[in-house]
Formats: structure tokens, C-alpha cells, sequence
């Protein structure tokens, strides 16, 4: 369908009216399958960055260091409801800020890299471990085929 037919169809404007029927039909079909795609482009993954940021803020504990959208970085020394007390700088000094105004937890962060540094060293461990047994089989059939030769080539001279 060129630019042309979409905008005769857009626009109403059919040669008769069975196609002036079934091109109200295709328009209203064209709307419905934009904004599914718009759902599933824009606001499907809108709404699970907010589930996962609100999770994070439900989750601040007390020690927890934080990082609000101001840029100011603290540890989390009381939690309430709405609004938590940070310790910021050397002197300590005590901020209460609200819970919408945390951007990032960088306690939660660090864990979550430690976990990730902690995987990717037991995954090379197991491919170090893989890599030996190959090895390890390798020499042995190293070893098996250079028997095997020596066999044979005794029973070559034994013929001779």
C-alpha cells in the first residue's frame, strides 16, 4: 500500500462504498496496531524501570549508602515512611531527604558487582578446570597412539 491509497483511506475519500466500508475497518485496525506498538515500544518499559526503582527504594536499609537525584552522596543513618536521615561528608552532617529524591543505591550496586565479579571468577575456574581435563586426555591418547606405533612397528620387524 503506497503513501497515496493510506491517505485516501485516512481521509475517507473511497471511489464507492464498499470501499468506504472496509476503509474505515483498515483504519481503525492501522490505530489499534499503533498503539500496541507504542505500548510495547514506550510504555511497557516505562513502567518496569519505575516497578524497579520504587523496589529499590523500598528496599534502603540503614547503612546503605545512597545517591540522590541532586548528586549528593550519604550513608542512610534513620528510615521512616516517607523520608530518611543521610550522614554526608567528614564532619557527618545530617540531611533528611524524601524517598523520591534517592536516584541510586550504591550499597546495592556494589553487592551486585561483587556477585557478578564473583560469578565470572568461578566460570573461569570451571573453563581453567575443563581445560586441564582436555589436557589431561589429550596426553593420555598421546601416550596411547605412541604405544600403538611402537606395536606395530615391532610386529613390522618381527614379519621382516
Amino acid at each position: 500500500m503506497n503513501l497515496v491509497q493510506f491517505l485516501n483511506l485516512a481521509s475517507g475519500t473511497a471511489a464507492n462504498g464498499a470501499n468506504a466500508g472496509k476503509s474505515q475497518i483498515s483504519l481503525i485496525v492501522m490505530m489499534v496496531l499503533l498503539f500496541a506498538v507504542m505500548y510495547f515500544v514506550m510504555i511497557r518499559p516505562q513502567k518496569k524501570k519505575q516497578k524497579e526503582e520504587q523496589q529499590m527504594r523500598d528496599s534502603i536499609e540503614v547503612g546503605d549508602e545512597i545517591t540522590t537525584i541532586g548528586g549528593i552522596v550519604g550513608r542512610v543513618v534513620t528510615v521512616k515512611d516517607d523520608s530518611l536521615i543521610i550522614e554526608t561528608g567528614a564532619e557527618r552532617n545530617r540531611i533528611k531527604i524524601m524517598r523520591w529524591a534517592i536516584s541510586t543505591n550504591n550499597t546495592a550496586n556494589e553487592k551486585l558487582e561483587a556477585e557478578r565479579a564473583a560469578a565470572k571468577e568461578a566460570q573461569e575456574a570451571e573453563k581453567a578446570a575443563k581445560m586441564e581435563e582436555a589436557k589431561a586426555k589429550s596426553k593420555a591418547s598421546r601416550k596411547k597412539s605412541k604405544k600403538n606405533k611402537e606395536i606395530g612397528r615391532a610386529s613390522c620387524r618381527e614379519r621382516v
